[in-house]
């Protein structure tokens, strides 16, 4: 792997760096990267919109696309490039829409799904969500049986319950995963949808409200909730596998490693500055130590994101890899999260809103916030067992 940015590539990262550090200075007061705290706020959700659009008009949100279909035909490497740089100046930006979504109509749906749907995508007037899990359905997803799907003229009738479904109350469309063979294998069988679900009947959104505050997750229930037969992408039956096409670019997670290095530049700029007695935790040997290890982690993470991408722009398909960084990445997060509230000793525990909170409470919410990146996007568990299946050829049993 060539670590060089090409000259073009360097032009692009000036041009995404500078517009993003304008857009930065405009957004709300604590704004984070993180997109639950879009969901949570009005004032970061119409941040949070307004800034999509602006991408969309710059046709940043469809960098990888083919030209012929709206994109600007740009690879994996440039795409990388603009999501580190949006996440560093802390500009949420993780909607499956362009990612989970668009890679799904790209490489399974037809001509007219292509010229309905990426379109919309690009522009980014639409909000998506992810409409997978279900009660007894979140790391096994493909055994999912909650949500039918039943035939009925130029309609699939969807019926039944999802659940964690992160932004739903705020999303104007939703990817929707149905069981439509109740007999076939748990792999087989499932449906891939995709619907408007703002203002549309047979659908009921009920908030999940979090021990420590905000309002992210859903539970969403259907009741004859009608999708016409053309919003399949794929085959009937082999949802799976559309959404499969997706999974690995939503694994590289290089926004996740802007973030955190966000958080951490900003932890050694403060312990540098404030102190107690005279003495400076920059001076302390365990501190120096454990900020050390975190910076060898955290561009480990960076690099293998990149190589990841990289492997994927040559045409590989690489889901043990993926995950492998899906898995080193999300428990680096928790671990950062948890030296800085170390670190900052009293002030740690702050919360966002307290006038002696410092980094406006940002390592008390990631404490909370980011164990659950462990298990969004498939558990580390998940993630061990593809490896296992996928690169060390183990059987699955």
């Amino acid at each position: 792997m060539d670590f060089n940015l090409t000259p073009e590539q360097e032009a692009l990262r000036q041009e995404f760096e500078t517009f993003f550090s304008d857009i930065e200075k405009t957004a709300p007061e604590n704004h984070t990267a993180k997109i639950d705290y879009c969901y949570e706020h009005d004032d970061a959700w119409a941040f949070h919109r307004e800034v999509g659009k602006k991408l969309g008009q710059k046709g940043w949100l469809s960098l990888p696309w083919p030209k012929e279909l709206g994109g600007k035909g740009l690879g994996q490497m440039e795409q990388l490039i603009f999501q580190e740089i949006r996440a560093y100046h802390r500009i949420s930006g993780f909607d499956p829409g362009p990612v989970v979504a668009a890679a799904g109509v790209l490489e399974r749906g037809t001509e007219e799904q292509k010229k309905k749907w990426l379109p919309l995508i690009a522009s980014g007037e639409t909000t998506w969500c992810e409409g997978w899990s279900e009660p007894n359905s979140g790391s096994d997803l493909a055994s999912i049986t909650a949500t039918t799907g039943v035939e009925d003229g130029d309609d699939w009738v969807i019926n039944g319950q999802k659940v964690w479904t992160t932004g739903a109350h705020r999303c104007s469309h939703m990817i929707l995963l149905a069981r439509t063979d109740p007999k076939a294998p748990k792999h087989q069988g499932i449906t891939y949808f995709l619907t408007p679900i703002e203002g549309m009947r047979g659908i009921e959104v009920r908030p999940i409200l979090r021990m420590y505050r905000g309002h992210s997750f859903n539970e969403v229930f259907f009741d004859n909730f009608r999708v016409p037969k053309k919003n399949i992408i794929g085959e009937v039956h082999k949802g799976w596998y559309v959404l499969m096409a997706g999974m690995d670019f939503e694994r590289t997670g290089v926004a996740f490693v802007a973030e955190s290095r966000r958080d951490f530049d900003e932890l050694v700029e403060f312990i540098k500055e404030n102190g107690y007695d005279g003495r400076s935790p920059a001076e302390v040997a365990i501190v120096r130590h454990r900020l050390a290890q975190c910076q060898i982690e955290l561009e480990t993470w960076r690099q293998w994101a990149y190589y990841v991408a990289w492997l994927q722009s040559k045409g590989a398909h690489v889901p043990g890899e993926s995950s492998a960084v899906k898995r080193f990445g999300s428990e680096l997060m928790v671990k950062i999260s948890q030296v800085g509230l170390d670190i900052m000793g009293m002030y740690g525990p702050l919360k966002e809103g307290s006038k002696w909170a410092r980094l406006e409470g940002r390592f008390e919410y990631a404490c909370q916030h980011d164990l659950g990146m462990t298990i969004a996007g498939g558990t580390t568990e998940v993630q061990k067992n593809i490896i296992a299946w996928m690169e060390l050829e183990l059987p699955r049993k």
